[in-house]
């Protein structure tokens, strides 16, 4: 949503008429074209990126393949630091343009959809940091608990399935148990009477 709000506002209000004689549009930050070009696209990058990792997510349950599992996660931390950075340089610059900008008839015009390009800018550091730091646990998590692991079960078709872990030792350690249900066995239990064909 704020890609869209800072790509939006940047193509809708930012550029405008140095004067009413001058029929040619010039960006608000600066008159600068590539302070404009830049926020519009790593706005567009960003929009993009959100819907590809939208349906990864949908997905991942459906994923068979551990290695594809983690290949999917290192691409959701690689790209959201990736766009952590360009929202950065995105709001940085954006904001020394804007400083520079000497404040006319036509730049007052857009001033509000500059000041919110440059503010969803900077909301986009944290909410990019924040997914990039997400991805970081998820990876971390898969590799605790050995989801993204190829030797969960041995390579040899023959080979046993590995049994259940050691108990902590408060299971009981008779080795025959009766059979489930057995000791409550009546012939004709109470209340049951056994229907004649």
């Amino acid at each position: 949503i704020f890609s869209i709000v800072v790509f939006g506002s940047i193509v809708n209000e930012c550029y405008v008429n140095k004067d009413s004689r001058d029929p040619e549009l010039l960006c608000i930050f600066n008159e600068n074209e590539s302070a404009c070009s830049y926020g519009i696209a790593v706005g567009i990058i960003a929009f993009f990126g959100c819907i590809f990792f939208f349906v990864v997510d949908l997905h991942f349950q459906q994923i068979s393949s551990v290695k594809d599992r983690k290949r999917a996660v290192l691409l959701d931390l690689g790209f959201s630091g990736f766009l952590s950075f360009l929202w950065f340089v995105a709001f940085c610059f954006l904001a020394n343009q804007w400083q520079r900008t000497t404040m006319s008839k036509g730049v007052s015009q857009g001033a509000d959809a500059a000041r919110a390009a440059i503010t969803f800018s900077f909301f986009s550091i944290i909410v990019w940091v924040a997914l990039a730091v997400k991805a970081l646990q998820r990876y971390r998590l898969g590799t605790d608990m050995s989801l993204f692991a190829t030797d969960q079960f041995p390579a040899d078709p023959a080979a046993a399935y590995p049994g259940y872990p050691a108990g902590s030792g408060i299971e009981s350690t008779e080795t025959y148990q009766s059979p489930p249900f057995t000791e409550t066995l009546d012939a004709n239990p109470k209340g049951y009477q056994v229907p004649a064909y």
